[in-house]
């Protein structure tokens, strides 16, 4: 007789992609199959279950897939998601995102679907989300569960934002890879005695480029959470430069880091449902700044810039060690949850230890770095007095 069916679980993966998605994905399925759970995950993040037809006869593969320990395990060891994302936000969807089989009941400028999200999920039988994101996924998450449905979320973010964490998916691989490419782009900068200006992600919180320069991979670094004079940065990095004896200097640059008396600088107005605009440019108005500034603090001969954005570099590819073990264990703890009954929690790193935290804590505050504790405004770099009882990632606690 085939065995009963406990109930079934629906994964999504949403906002930009991180090495670490597919191993959780892989945890999850492999658990809860064992444990007598079906598995389906949600493709797209919550753009395939806004976008489902109730209808046997319609096809909705690029809307779910029905998950199987092989197709787990064939992608489990590898970076992105195989189940695919988006930004979508079912609460304030635009009119020209609205299904069509749904325009003639949604019709505004922007519409909450949240009445079509939860009747898809009852449609498809699901009983449990596991939806695994950052801040702007599991907003809505939080929606959906303060709705009544039950849910249990995982932290994902290269930015390593989400509150109420020490640790979210992708934060190790993307601040490891950060460290070997400023390493490779040292023998240019050293061969043409230049600065090095590296930009990198971060549009609120500059951990991923605290922790880099923490670690020695730079000599300064400017970040969302303080606005930077731009001549005291050139001074410094001018200083670095003379004092190393291949003579460059390397500086890393949070994409929403910002010069003072100055705003984010952003691509273009272009916004994502979450109202983002895409960022871009400040790596290269430093750059470009800098080399201007130069002569003042060098006896007035100019300095030259190598200048490069890492963006998807660092976000593409296979998942580290950290990034490999982490998802396993979160995927793991999510399912403890599931099986004791429990709902409305994220799953955490606090003090290096797992635990979980109720899941409203993702829109309760924002998680950014402490600048008074850990960041030295004059010196622009990571700051501490002590590494004693401090976290793994030292500054990533709150």
């Amino acid at each position: 007789m085939a065995k009963k069916i406990k109930g079934t679980i629906a994964i999504l993966t949403g906002g930009g992609d991180v090495p670490g998605l597919n191993p959780a994905i892989r945890a999850i399925t492999i658990r809860a199959m064992r444990e007598g759970y079906r598995v389906i995950g949600l493709r797209r993040g919550w753009a395939g279950i806004v976008e489902l037809i109730q209808d046997p006869k319609a096809d909705n593969s690029n809307n779910y897939v029905e998950l199987t320990q092989i197709i787990v395990n064939k992608a489990g060891r590898t970076g992105g998601t195989f189940l695919h994302s988006s930004r979508t936000r079912p609460s304030h969807l635009p009119k020209g995102r609205v299904p069509e089989h749904l325009k003639d009941t949604y019709n505004e400028e922007f519409n909450d679907m949240t009445p079509v999200v939860l009747d898809n999920l009852a449609y498809l039988g699901v009983d449990f989300l596991i939806p695994i994101g950052g801040d702007d996924t599991l907003s809505y998450a939080v929606r959906l569960y303060k709705e009544g449905f039950k849910v249990v979320a995982i932290p994902k973010t290269m930015d390593n934002d989400v509150p109420g964490t020490d640790y979210c998916i992708g934060f190790s691989t993307c601040i490891t890879r950060t460290i070997n490419m400023t390493n490779t782009l040292r023998t240019s900068a050293g061969s043409h005695e230049r600065f090095l200006v590296l930009e990198v992600f971060g549009r609120y919180a500059g951990f991923t480029a605290m922790l880099p320069t923490m670690a020695g991979a730079a000599n300064r670094c400017v970040i969302p959470e303080y606005k930077f004079k731009i001549e005291n940065l050139t001074e410094q990095l001018v200083r670095d430069r003379y004092e190393n004896p291949s003579n460059y200097s390397v500086v890393l640059v949070s994409e929403g880091a910002m010069f003072e008396g100055g705003d984010m600088v952003f691509k273009n107005s272009e916004k994502d449902q979450f109202g983002h605009a895409k960022l871009g440019g400040i790596g290269e108005m430093v750059s470009e700044n800098l080399k201007s500034l130069s002569p003042t603090y060098n006896n007035g001969t100019r300095i030259n810039v190598i200048n490069q954005k890492l963006g998807y570099l660092v976000r593409g590819g296979d998942p580290d060690a950290v990034d490999s073990i982490v998802p396993m264990a979160y995927g793991n703890l999510a399912l403890d949850l599931i099986l004791k009954g429990v709902h409305g929690r994220l799953v955490v790193l606090k003090n290096g230890r797992y635990d979980n935290v109720p899941i409203d804590v993702v829109v309760g505050k924002s998680k950014l770095v402490n600048i008074e504790k850990f960041y030295n405004t004059e010196r622009l770099r990571p700051y501490y007095n002590s590494f004693e009882m401090n976290p793994l990632f030292i500054m990533t606690s709150e």
